[in-house]
């Protein structure tokens, strides 16, 4: 009940409405619909369609659940692994990922071999990325650069690309893409 005297509430005062003008509305005593609107106090159904009429709200703006909102900052602590691929391990750096434009990742890639060559490709878009740990190898267009601590890249996810790391420590790096792949 507490959650339907909030919302009569915040519309109450939204229509710059006064207890005793809701009072004098719905026939409900001031002291009911402060009780009410406190969450001292439990309301019937059809009572609460009159006070919702005088609001000028349905009924089910009271009775359904409120949607769950996605919080704007995401703690570090709430990072969760989405994607493993190979020695590659991602992690989403937004809670709207299905529905956002970009595509932000904290990237992390364990030590690998030196191979002859490493398996590239393209697709839609542009990437960014900036190297917060280590050294990133990035292959573009069988070119190889590398970036260390500091250092950023920006350029056309339709050039073959790829990243590596020929250390034997961890590389860390944030990656952000544009189209978003997993929007929905």
């Amino acid at each position: 009940m507490n959650s339907v005297g909030k919302k009569i509430k915040e519309l109450r005062t939204g229509n710059k409405m006064t207890l005793k003008e809701l009072s004098e509305k719905t026939g409900f005593s001031i002291g009911f619909l402060s009780q009410l609107e406190r969450g001292l106090t439990t309301i019937a159904i059809d009572s609460l369609d009159t006070i919702a009429k005088e609001l000028h709200v349905d009924i089910s703006y009271f009775l359904s659940p409120p949607k769950e909102q996605k919080q704007i900052v995401l703690r570090s602590y709430e990072q969760e692994v989405y994607q493993i691929v190979n020695n590659h391990i991602f992690y989403n750096l937004t809670n709207h990922i299905s529905e956002r434009e970009l595509l932000p990742r904290l990237i992390h890639i364990l030590p690998m071999e030196k191979l002859e060559s490493i398996k590239t490709y393209s697709h839609e878009g542009e990437e960014f990325v900036y190297v917060l740990e280590g050294i990133l190898t990035l292959v573009l267009n069988d070119e190889e650069y590398s970036l260390y601590p500091g250092d950023s890249a920006h350029y056309s996810s339709m050039k073959v690309h790829n990243w590596a790391n020929y250390t034997n420590k961890v590389v860390k790096f944030i990656a952000v893409n544009i189209p978003n792949t997993l929007k929905e």
